[in-house]
């Protein structure tokens, strides 16, 4: 089918010329307009989603703060230095035992090595109110997660006009078809007589 195609012209559907059809222009500025909602939408979500991550994992790194804990009671399993065939990483869930911000004791569940014995200290991170939460991103995991996340919801966000363009565009195909086999079906009988 290439090799029936003229060379590729840009813009010729701006260009002034007396086959010109109003589909074409339509066309145009169908494509033209889903390529600029596509690049705007995209680089609008993905910034904000960005700043939005990038933000609230800031917020929770200022808010989370480290205490140290301590085993209450004995933890059930072999220590590695009683057993030398345990695991060095094996964990399992103990009750531990900490002073919070407003100086009040807390208690909670947070995995610990196997065969810690009571007063082990261990660190936790607690929130503003003093419970237990889970470890902070580091600065270079937040930016991470963000680009990742940014990247992400950019091109979702792109693929909306990208495909309702797609979608435009081959209705005006299919009319365009269709005027045609209507044009050749009132001009066709007529073709041989014209020889």
């Amino acid at each position: 089918m290439k090799a029936f195609r003229g060379p590729k012209v840009w813009l010729w559907r701006w260009r002034r010329n007396p086959l010109k059809r109003r589909a074409d222009v339509v066309e145009a500025w169908v494509v033209l307009g889903a390529c600029l909602l596509t690049v705007l939408a995209g680089v609008l979500a993905g910034l904000t989603a960005t700043r939005s991550v990038e933000h609230g994992l800031a917020r929770e790194r200022a808010d989370r703060r480290p205490a140290v804990a301590r085993v209450v009671a004995l933890v059930p399993g072999s220590s590695p230095a009683q057993n030398s065939h345990a695991s060095a990483g094996e964990r399992v869930r103990a009750t531990v035992r900490w002073t919070a911000a407003d100086g009040s004791a807390r208690t909670g569940q947070v995995q610990v090595a196997a065969g810690s014995e009571p007063g082990t200290p261990l660190t936790v991170w607690t929130d503003p109110r003093g419970r237990l939460a889970s470890r902070p991103t580091t600065a270079s995991e937040a930016a991470f997660r963000a680009a990742l996340i940014g990247i992400l919801v950019g091109v979702s966000a792109a693929a909306v006009p990208f495909v309702g363009g797609l979608a435009v565009r081959g209705r005006l195909e299919r009319r365009r078809m269709d005027a045609w086999d209507t044009e050749w079906s009132r001009l066709g009988p007529q073709w041989g007589r014209m020889v």
